[in-house]
């Protein structure tokens, strides 16, 4: 039996998809959904074409799942160090906005993978949808972040508004992350979460300063 066989043996099905996944997403980053073909795709994996033909049904279905990975993959990312925060609702806020617009969630392939990704979420209904469900999942954790540190600073805010404050906030952050994964030398370290704290404490009213 070759190596290939018997990696493959020993993992589950769970890490086989992951391993086809990871390797979909490294040639989307280099070539663009087009030139991550099938073939280049096990050749990146180290398996056979059948393989991955055993777990996705099409191409597409790859492609779409690896996009889920990579967005529910960027949410974690960023919501990640707001849960270390022992202190106020406003600092669980102002550390999400550092951590959204600093490494490792500001990052070129990241953002070489957006864009990969974006002419086929405008043409693909099933990519549209991933791409719907992961943006309102991540808008809403960003509400109820806003929300609990207006609250706190004793200011009640209707539900209308604080869409309207959270898609705000969305938009400026990931114009910012684009920015700066696109164009990492354009700007000091520490210079893109500066100005998403100071904007989006201009949005919603309240300092987010340290």
């Amino acid at each position: 039996m070759s190596d290939e066989r018997r990696k493959f043996t020993r993992e589950s099905a769970q890490q086989r998809k992951r391993t086809l996944i990871e390797a979909t997403l490294e040639l989307v980053a280099e070539k663009g959904v087009q030139g991550a073909t099938v073939r280049g795709i096990a050749d990146r994996a180290q398996v056979t074409q059948g393989l991955i033909r055993h777990y996705f049904s099409s191409k597409e279905e790859l492609i779409t799942a690896a996009f889920e990975h990579h967005m529910t993959q960027m949410t974690d990312l960023t919501f990640a160090p707001v849960a270390d925060v022992k202190g106020s609702a406003r600092d669980q806020l102002r550390v999400f906005v550092q951590s959204s617009l600093m490494p490792p969630v500001v990052d070129p392939r990241s953002i070489a993978l957006w864009a990969g990704f974006l002419n086929k979420v405008q043409h693909d209904a099933q990519m549209k949808e991933t791409h719907a469900k992961t943006y309102v999942q991540f808008r809403d954790r960003l509400e109820n972040l806003i929300r609990a540190a207006l609250e706190e600073a004793g200011r009640e805010t209707e539900p209308a508004r604080l869409y309207q404050l959270a898609t705000a906030c969305n938009a400026l952050i990931d114009g910012l992350w684009m920015e700066g994964g696109a164009l990492p030398e354009a700007f000091a370290p520490g210079e893109l979460s500066q100005i998403g704290l100071t904007s989006v404490g201009a949005i919603i009213g309240l300092s987010l300063e340290p």
